[in-house]
């Protein structure tokens, strides 16, 4: 079993910054392909970011890209998103994810561990 926790949500103004952890207990981190994903209110869950187990491959949803940072410390257990330049459309619930298949976002009913997620909220 792995356990993934969120921290590092919170209330932000519009152009500014957070950085979310998602720190893993339990077997081995560097075994997972590590994911963020979003909720808003009243939408889908969608995919953000995920990152290789090495950490060396990225990849980001478009409405992200150059915003967001996804990395990983294999040694800490635990992964991160810095989200910079947010915007009030960015509000939502964060979750993180781990898998040992990089599954597409379409499946991710198949990934292994889900966080409880941490909320963001942008004020205009």
């Amino acid at each position: 079993q792995v356990q993934l926790v969120e921290s590092g949500g919170g209330l932000v103004q519009a152009g500014g910054s957070l950085r979310l952890s998602c720190t893993a207990s339990g077997r081995t981190f560097s075994w997972y392909i590590m994911k963020w994903f979003r909720r808003a209110p009243g939408k889908e869950r969608e995919f953000v970011a995920s990152i290789s187990k090495s950490g060396i491959n990225t990849y980001y949803a478009d409405f992200v890209k150059g915003r967001y940072t996804i990395s990983r410390d294999n040694a800490k257990n635990t992964v991160y998103l810095q989200m910079n330049s947010l915007k009030p459309e960015d509000t939502a619930v964060y979750y993180c994810a781990a898998t040992t298949v990089d599954y597409n976002p379409i499946e991710s009913y198949k990934y292994d561990y889900w966080g409880q997620g941490t909320q963001v909220t942008v004020s205009s």
